[in-house]
């Protein structure tokens, strides 16, 4: 087996032409929530994955300059809401920079067991203990152990980007 380094693109690597690419692959749309100082806070992430069922691990990939991940990151828990078509305002509201804005202003949530937030109304909602964070070029791979996870009771369509936008998906059975 032959193991290629992931730390450096060759240096004619053309990043625009990477993001376009990796545009063509759908994308579920979370907000992952955490606690500062006993306030909530959370950020958009479309990098969210399920990764073993035995134990039950999930993981998101927050960029290394995040400030919002970075201030969250010592209270060791997050919750992964899923959004639902319906809620691509809520997308755009947690896809900001920076700390202590007005992003839980107005809206409804309730605490998870490990205190983080429920936003009322999403599709699913994964809370999690994180039990590792691990580097990878300008990301973090922030892996969870599922403490509590539910789903809404009536089976909504998920918000989903694709291609620079934000549409809902429904599947046929």
């Amino acid at each position: 087996m032959v193991m290629m380094s992931a730390t450096a693109p060759p240096p004619s690597f053309d990043t625009k032409h990477f993001r376009s690419v990796l545009g063509h692959f759908p994308t579920g749309v979370t907000v992952v929530t955490g606690m500062i100082d006993g306030a909530p806070y959370g950020f958009t992430i479309g990098s969210f994955t399920s990764i073993s069922l035995e134990p039950p691990l999930v993981g998101f990939f927050p960029q290394t300059d995040s400030d919002t991940w970075a201030a969250m990151a010592p209270f060791g828990k997050y919750c992964v809401n899923v959004l639902r078509d319906t809620q691509a305002d809520l997308c755009w509201r947690f896809a900001k920079s920076g700390v202590g804005d007005d992003r839980f202003e107005g809206l409804s949530w309730r605490p998870s067991s490990t205190g983080c937030p429920i936003i009322d109304g999403v599709g699913a909602w994964i809370d999690c203990e994180i039990t590792e964070s691990i580097r990878l070029g300008d990301h973090y791979l922030v892996v969870g152990a599922v403490v509590e996870l539910d789903h809404h009771a009536e089976p909504p369509e998920p918000l989903v980007f694709y291609r620079g936008a934000l549409g809902g998906f429904s599947g046929s059975n």
